[in-house]
């Protein structure tokens, strides 16, 4: 039985209120409150019967709450993440954390010097589409990971709030890109080699709008990610090549379709016709050769990643978004910018 700990929440803007709206139904935290630098936000608040702190003070000093999460703009994370942990409550800050490596130590250094937990809400760990994907690579039938492409494409540029500002910390690599880098480092945990970044500025000439980043792995293995907002026709979610076959997720509402080889070699492959020739190399394959099947998409629950800040916190389980991992995705988005600003690939000569 988990004992159910007391959660304020700082900031009551559109995330902010998903963060309370799965609080109120949890089964491992009580909603003490939550603060917003707006009154007309904290009156929402009031008026769904939530509590509303009328300072950040006064939600710190409250010695009911245990656990604080902070969906508040990036530029901000910062000093409400270090207030909240000399104030001696456990962290939980939405992504990205930052944007300096340097602060984000300083964070985690001050957690571990208070012994509090402290953590980024990764939870598009739980999105139904990246699960199928890690499912299949678990269960060994595709064989070893070749390559693995994901994408995010829209058709309405950046929303017109702070995402579309530099100094607060918009733009999509810090946006989706820090999802999907992070589950593309769950997919391949092996050390970067190499990357190369390159964005765009279609919608937005302050902040990417979008990007393509091209990862290269010790292990040979290749990722590529990408994020467009300008884009009316979008590319397959997920396209994954392994050494029996590929694998394809359209879109995340859709299962997996999985092509798998039986037979390299036909022996009699006829040639195709095209509108230029003939091509053999590019004849289809058939039924003889390949089985192709589907993934049924993954049962999730996205409240599990707080089922399991609680759980380590009580000392009963290792947290799931790590230290580790939190600094990594930082450097692999530091240096994405770096690539993108210098047109150049850039290497890490120990790896990353």
């Amino acid at each position: 039985m988990t004992n159910k700990k007391n959660l304020a929440i700082i900031g009551y803007g559109g995330q902010g209120g998903w963060h309370a709206d799965h609080a109120l139904t949890s089964d491992v935290v009580n909603l003490c409150g939550i603060y917003d630098i707006l009154p007309a936000r904290r009156e929402v608040a009031r008026s769904k019967s939530i509590h509303a702190y009328e300072t950040l003070e006064e939600l710190l000093a409250d010695p009911q709450v245990e656990l604080v999460t902070i969906a508040t703009p990036n530029d901000t994370h910062f000093e409400l993440v270090k207030a909240a942990l000399l104030a001696g409550k456990h962290v939980i800050c939405e992504k990205p954390v930052e944007m300096e490596l340097s602060r984000v130590e300083e964070m985690i250094d001050l957690a571990q010097t208070q012994n509090r937990l402290f953590t980024v809400h990764q939870n598009r760990r739980w999105d139904v589409d990246f699960l199928a994907i890690r499912q299949i690579i678990q269960s060994g039938k595709m064989g070893e990971t070749l390559r693995i492409e994901s994408r995010i494409h829209g058709s309405r540029g950046i929303p017109s709030d702070w995402r579309g500002t530099k100094e607060h910390g918009g733009g999509m690599i810090l946006d989706w890109g820090v999802h999907l880098i992070d589950q593309m480092l769950q997919l391949i945990p092996d050390r970067i080699v190499r990357l190369n970044c390159e964005v765009t500025h279609y919608t937005n000439k302050e902040v990417d709008d979008g990007f393509r980043l091209e990862l290269a792995f010790d292990s040979g293995k290749t990722a590529y990610v990408e994020v467009g907002t300008f884009n009316f026709i979008a590319l397959p979610r997920f396209y994954m090549q392994c050494e029996k076959g590929t694998a394809i997720i359209e879109d995340w509402r859709q299962n997996a379709k999985l092509v798998r080889y039986k037979y390299w070699h036909e022996n009699d492959v006829l040639p195709v016709q095209t509108a230029a020739g003939i091509t053999k190399t590019m004849a289809p394959r058939d039924s003889v050769t390949v089985d192709t099947f589907t993934w049924d998409r993954p049962v999730s629950d996205v409240h599990d990643f707080y089922r399991n800040v609680v759980r380590a916190i009580d000392k009963k389980e290792d947290q799931i978004v790590t230290h580790e991992q939190i600094l990594r995705v930082m450097r692999v988005m530091l240096a994405a910018f770096e690539s993108s600003e210098t047109h150049q690939t850039v290497t890490f000569g120990d790896g990353l």
